[in-house]
């Protein structure tokens, strides 16, 4: 799903990612911790190529980042799922229209977009609010209109960058079971956290990112 091999990352002549490896499993759920600023959004904006490495291979989902021509990009990213901690919704636009949003570039009929967009909703349970505007929304069901979203196109691997990271405890719980019923689909899950809290309570493997590299670890 995820390998990457001796990947190196650098911004004005400092080095973010040095060097780091990482393989993922088909349907697997792996949290990236680290400290703020280590890296962590860079490494997932390597695994949806908006970032490419300075020296190293990334491969996702078949996707060699080094081979794949700009035009092929939009087709991996619509194999992915990407969930925002700040939603990044169309304020202007309701709910539907929202998760509807990411198949329009799909040449998807509007039939298959409806039938869509409504078990999407059903999935993260915002069907009665469908045509309600995003600022009438709590922040936890934005981040289930986000994820709505993100599973529209029936993605292979979800790339979560602190999901829960704006949201109450409360919240914060809803989202992750949505999370992990996800992921007992058969979804991939790589999710960025800050939340030890929440790795604790739904275990699962954790990668720490720290002075540019990965590591395996156990939160106790």
């Amino acid at each position: 799903m995820i390998e990457l091999s001796n990947v190196t990352v650098a911004f004005d002549g400092q080095v973010v990612l040095d060097r780091l490896s990482l393989s993922m499993r088909d349907g697997e759920f792996v949290y990236l911790v680290g400290a703020t600023g280590a890296g962590k959004s860079s490494l997932l904006r390597l695994l949806y190529m908006d970032l490419k490495p300075d020296s190293g291979d990334v491969r996702v989902l078949n996707y060699d980042a080094e081979s794949t021509p700009s035009k092929d990009i939009p087709r991996l990213r619509r194999k992915l799922g990407i969930v925002f901690q700040d939603f990044k919704l169309l304020e202007d636009r309701d709910v539907n229209e929202n998760v509807a949003f990411a198949l329009y570039v799909t040449n998807a009929s509007r039939s298959e977009i409806t039938k869509r967009v409504v078990h999407a909703l059903a999935d993260v349970g915002l069907s009665h609010k469908r045509n309600q505007m995003p600022h009438e929304l709590s922040g936890g069901e934005l981040q289930r209109v986000v994820i709505a979203r993100a599973l529209v196109n029936s993605p292979s691997l979800l790339l979560a960058d602190e999901p829960t990271g704006n949201l109450d405890p409360a919240a914060s719980s809803e989202i992750m079971e949505l999370l992990r019923k996800i992921n007992m689909r058969g979804t991939g899950v790589l999710m960025a956290t800050h939340n030890y809290d929440l790795v604790r309570k739904y275990p699962a493997r954790v990668i720490q990112l720290k002075d540019g590299r990965l590591f395996d670890i156990e939160i106790k």
